[in-house]
């Protein structure tokens, strides 16, 4: 996308982190916005800020559990705009953290809706309008989990492997009709979103990564403003991030190895405790 000054960006997940840094840089560019988020607050926020910068900009209060609620915003961004939207940033996303068994299933669904589900259905109801421009683009926000599934976030690595995959087949099937396409992958970075993560252990909180593991949500913002203009397909943002795909790809062997280890470790554990059980109950029936 040569010009992005002038061109109108929708932006989920704005009111924080990766997303309101994303709509900040996009407003820096002169794109007008559309940001849509549920915590009203904080969007209006970053709606003072983005004006600050002379574009327009829209707040739009929308839950990403409801798919009626999704239309309804999608439909509110197409009458508000003039001439269509240029550029679709699916940014909002949940995390769970914790043992997969011990997950309820209105948190599977709720995360699954939030980071899947919905950037599905916003590309779904706005691709229309996206062929319809000169040129345009879609950033899928996913994760370092979408190529590397990791214990104890299972749902959240499962929702950012789909959209890894969602984002693929959606440039296979429409870059020769203008449509940009990419995937962002993250590291770790510093925001919000490890105090904000749903922790499954009673008692306890999701834990931070060490500082010099973090990168800046601005950082980010400037790689994906980079991808919409270069159309890259892919964008991996810190060293953590680019060890892990790199080491998937071309060492799958040593992930193996790493869960052998563990597996080996368990299993004895888990034999002695069956073991123990068996005596306890021939012990009370008297066997």
């Amino acid at each position: 996308m040569r010009q992005i000054r002038g061109k109108w960006a929708v932006v989920t997940g704005a009111a924080s982190g990766i997303g309101r840094a994303i709509s900040l840089k996009l407003a820096d560019e002169g794109a007008n916005l559309f940001l849509v988020d549920r915590d009203r607050e904080r969007l209006l926020e970053t709606i003072a800020e983005s004006q600050r910068r002379k574009v327009q900009a829209i707040p739009v209060i929308c839950d990403l559990t409801s798919p009626a609620e999704i239309s309804e915003c999608v439909g509110t961004c197409l009458k508000s705009c003039h001439g269509g939207i240029d550029i679709l940033v699916n940014c909002a996303g949940i995390a769970y953290y914790g043992p997969m068994i011990q997950m309820p299933a209105d948190e599977w669904n709720r995360l699954l809706a939030v980071n899947l589900h919905a950037p599905i259905q916003f590309t779904r109801e706005l691709l229309p309008t996206l062929l319809n421009r000169m040129e345009s683009h879609v950033v899928n926000v996913s994760s370092m989990f979408g190529f590397v599934g990791y214990q104890r976030w299972v749902a959240y690595s499962t929702s950012k492997f789909g959209l890894l995959g969602f984002s693929e087949g959606l440039r296979a099937e429409f870059s020769r009709e203008g449509l940009g396409v990419t995937a962002l992958c993250p590291g770790c970075v510093d925001t919000r979103f490890f105090e904000s993560t749903t922790c499954g252990h009673k008692g306890r909180q999701t834990r931070k990564p060490p500082r010099f593991i973090l990168t800046t949500p601005e950082a980010v913002a400037c790689k994906t403003v980079r991808a919409i203009r270069r159309n890259k397909p892919l964008v991996i943002v810190t060293p953590l991030a680019h060890l892990l795909y790199y080491a998937k790809r071309f060492a799958p062997w040593a992930f193996y190895i790493g869960h052998n280890l563990d597996r080996h470790r368990t299993m004895k554990k888990k034999r002695a405790s069956l073991l123990q059980r068996a005596e306890a109950a021939k012990a009370d029936t008297g066997l």
